[in-house]
């Protein structure tokens, strides 16, 4: 089958529709679907899929997510599981069962839990696949779903989303290399807003990855199965006062203890140890758990290169922990 024949099914995928529903840059129509195909295409311009093989993993839920989060309004809710098996009436997705459950196939899923109990993942038509493979015949199918399935007046940010969305994985993996080698690491410091974009986003995908969505104070992890994690990538020593994305300079931490940290509550010892702010106490606050991690060691990459740097931790205790 030709190009000519995958840009034709590109731009006639099956898609709910509805005024009500979804809003005029998305035509009135649901965008899970290109978003989901965009998402594959910007794993595969990445490396992240090199096999005809597309597993619902977290790299491609966050994707969509990001793609979503791009341009729909505030608060609305999605899920990939909406699109990944309705791809199937579109002539060039198969959806590849778990063992027991052939005869489910076709059942949609409302949740990824679900999807992940029955479908093992999905693979594409051989040709397509090659298509999306290479730059150029991917640039052409990327221009087809953003041109037929958005707004003029919204293109060029869903292009720029691409863009940031390859640059932030190459910026994280060269944030992992400059820890690996210890070298020195100096990013542009003068932020324009797309490189703003992917220096935050790059550098929560070196982070949060590195330390497994596990919070470095507290240890706990909780990854939805939509796709949403507890935890955020934190500056150590804040960007402004450092210019350091290094992983020696992050740590993931959850909600409440990224608050206590920024706000010198809670602060890493010498040892590696949870220290806690005496001033958790006064007034009219209840500490709760945060009181029981204290002398606690942290949670950490499993390789030492990636700790958070001793003298970076010296610089928060010094200016931040509120003894």
């Amino acid at each position: 089958m030709m190009l000519e024949d995958y840009i034709h099914k590109l731009s006639s995928l099956r898609t709910d529709s509805g005024r009500n529903r979804y809003p005029a840059y998305t035509l009135h129509r649901a965008p899970h679907k290109p978003f989901l195909l965009l998402s594959i295409m910007d794993l595969i311009s990445q490396g992240s899929i090199t096999k005809n093989f597309i597993e619902p993993s977290f790299e491609l839920l966050d994707t969509f997510n990001t793609y979503w989060n791009s341009i729909m309004p505030i608060g609305s809710k999605t899920s990939m599981a909406y699109p990944f098996p309705r791809l199937k009436t579109d002539g060039f997705w198969q959806l590849i069962p778990n063992t027991g459950y052939e005869d489910q196939i076709n059942i949609d899923f409302s949740s990824m839990t679900r999807l992940r109990e029955v479908c093992t993942g999905a693979r594409i038509d051989d040709e397509l696949f090659q298509l999306m493979c290479n730059p150029e015949t991917r640039e052409q199918l990327r221009a087809v779903l953003i041109q037929t399935y958005f707004a003029p007046e919204i293109q060029s940010q869903l292009v720029g989303q691409g863009i940031v969305n390859l640059a932030a994985y190459e910026y994280s993996q060269e944030l992992v290399k400059a820890a690996e080698e210890k070298a020195s690491f100096e990013p542009d410091k003068k932020d324009s807003e797309q490189k703003k974009k992917v220096r935050d986003q790059g550098f929560r995908k070196a982070i949060i990855s590195l330390y497994s969505h596990r919070c470095a104070l507290c240890g706990i992890r909780m990854l939805t199965p939509e796709g949403h994690t507890i935890v955020d990538a934190a500056h150590v020593k804040p960007w402004k006062e450092s210019f350091d994305d290094r992983p020696t300079n992050g740590m993931a931490l959850c909600k409440l203890c990224h608050w206590s940290f920024d706000n010198g509550l809670m602060s890493i010892g010498k040892r590696y140890e949870v220290l806690v702010s005496k001033r958790v106490m006064k007034e009219q606050n209840y500490p709760g758990h945060i009181l029981t991690l204290t002398d606690r060691p942290i949670f950490t990459p499993e390789k030492e290169t990636f700790w958070p740097a001793q003298d970076n931790l010296h610089w928060h205790r010094r200016n931040k922990f509120r003894k």
